[in-house]
């Protein structure tokens, strides 16, 4: 597979050429079988050049358009093999193989002289594999003296394939790098956005699933996508029932939703921000003791196995908040923050964290390595990337595309994730407003026996 695109190329090709030239020279073929017997330059003169240039540029037009137009109907072929081709080519400059040196006769036979040459007595055993909308990359671990040097080819590959690195994972005798192929395509609108059975899809390939992997840290600066981000997965939580609580201490975007969202559920001043933090934790501490008194509640189960609604915390602009703090008030909050982060899964009590650059000062005491799932957006500095995802060879690539960053989805793989798409007319407020209004019209409905209760799903009565 090291020259895998030409030979493709040229299988095409040289088939449609030769047919062409059988074909435009069919009527031709008799006379040129005795143009062959020429004996003299006079002979030679009855061939016709002129003819046979046009053949032979018609000839070739036509077959360098056949490969042309195979390149674009069969794209996706051409792809896998040129990433045949370029993993070919990985092995033979990293030299992952080895040789030895064989003497042989003169081919020619014309004298005595040896010839030494070289053979390949090892090379890689590699398997390519595209499955779902997945790559596939297998190599084999044979316990050559390459082996180690084979488990840390992910980077590698994902740059020069051009592809994402989704997840590694050892097999019985190989190493399996699985790829996602032009991420950007598995972007979704926000309509699709769903929560369910503890989990919410942000791609198509991604969700969270913060049942599992409790508590979210976004970081990225403005401009980055980070607040329709923010609203995007409000706007889903509360379509799904949850009970939301937004602290937004810059009193900028998410404290509009004050506006549309019940009272006491936003604040933006510190004392309101820590009254919130305070009662959060007697919360999921009253919630502890609560269910475990219910009749349905088993040891190791959580609040969805007891038909509790989860309760998000939704907290921007979370490092400037604490810088604005006195030394105890930061205490205090660290101290909320460490128990809401340690305790909060079984109970239900989850924290979307967000910050323009999260500052471990303010993330100590292992709090950070609580957030299970990690999103940067936007443009961010080295020592940023590093902030969030820690030590990693990942390149980060920026591209100008509003909501594009990177994510740790809890698998410890940096990926390249994109937001869900918003459309330009989608009025956030309107729509949580709406979510709020028929929340309070079904409880209403409900207390006043309008409602009943099937299999857990509300339904109107008739009357």
């Amino acid at each position: 597979m090291e020259h895998g695109v030409l030979r493709a190329g040229l299988m095409i090709f040289i088939p449609v050429f030769l047919y062409i030239m059988y074909f435009y020279f069919n009527d031709q073929l008799s006379k040129w079988r005795d143009w062959l017997t020429f004996e003299t330059m006079t002979d030679f003169k009855v061939w016709n050049w002129s003819l046979l240039g046009t053949g032979l540029a018609i000839s070739l037009g036509i077959g360098a358009i056949t490969v042309v137009t195979a390149y674009f109907f069969l794209y996706e072929e051409y792809k896998k093999i040129l990433h045949r081709q370029k993993i070919a080519r990985m092995f033979i400059s990293n030299r992952f193989m080895e040789k030895e040196s064989v003497t042989s006769d003169s081919v020619w036979g014309i004298s005595d002289k040896k010839v030494i040459k070289k053979k390949i007595t090892y090379f890689p055993r590699a398997y390519y594999q595209v499955k779902k909308g997945y790559i596939y990359v297998r190599i084999a671990l044979d316990l050559s003296r390459f082996q180690n040097r084979f488990l840390e080819l992910g980077e590698d590959m994902e740059n020069g394939l051009y592809c994402d690195l989704v997840e590694r994972e050892i097999e019985e005798n190989f190493v399996c790098f699985k790829f996602l192929y032009d991420v950007r395509k598995n972007r979704i609108p926000i309509k699709d956005v769903e929560v369910k059975n503890g989990s919410i899809n942000l791609m198509k390939h991604i969700e969270w699933k913060f049942d599992e992997l409790p508590h979210m840290l976004i970081a990225g600066g403005t401009g980055g996508g980070k607040t329709y981000f923010i609203l995007t997965m409000i706007d889903a939580l509360l379509k799904s029932g949850a009970d939301i609580r937004i602290l937004d201490p810059k009193n900028s975007d998410l404290s509009d939703l004050g506006e549309v969202m019940p009272k006491g559920t936003v604040f933006s001043k510190d004392t309101g921000i820590m009254m919130t933090l305070r009662k959060a934790v007697e919360g999921m501490l009253q919630r502890s003791e609560d269910m475990k008194k219910m009749p349905n509640y088993k040891t190791g189960g959580n609040y969805a196995d007891v038909g509790l609604q989860p309760v998000f915390i939704v907290f921007d602009e979370y490092v400037a908040f604490m810088e604005m703090l006195k030394r105890e008030d930061q205490m205090k909050a660290l101290e909320y923050m460490k128990q809401l982060v340690m305790l909060g899964r079984q109970m239900g009590y989850f924290l979307i964290l967000a910050a323009q650059r999260p500052d471990a000062k303010y993330l100590a005491d292992g709090i950070r390595d609580q957030f299970n799932f990690r999103v940067a957006l936007g443009k961010m500095s080295e020592s940023g990337y590093g902030m969030m995802f820690g030590d990693t060879d990942k390149n980060f690539i920026f591209k100008k595309i509003k909501g594009r960053g990177y994510v740790d989805a809890g698998t410890s793989v940096i990926s390249e994730f994109y937001t869900p798409l918003v459309p330009k007319d989608y009025n956030f407020l309107e729509e949580i407003r709406h979510t709020i209004n028929t929340k309070g019209a079904l409880a209403t409905a409900v207390a006043s026996g309008n409602v009943a209760t099937v299999g857990g799903v509300s339904e109107a009565n008739d009357d």
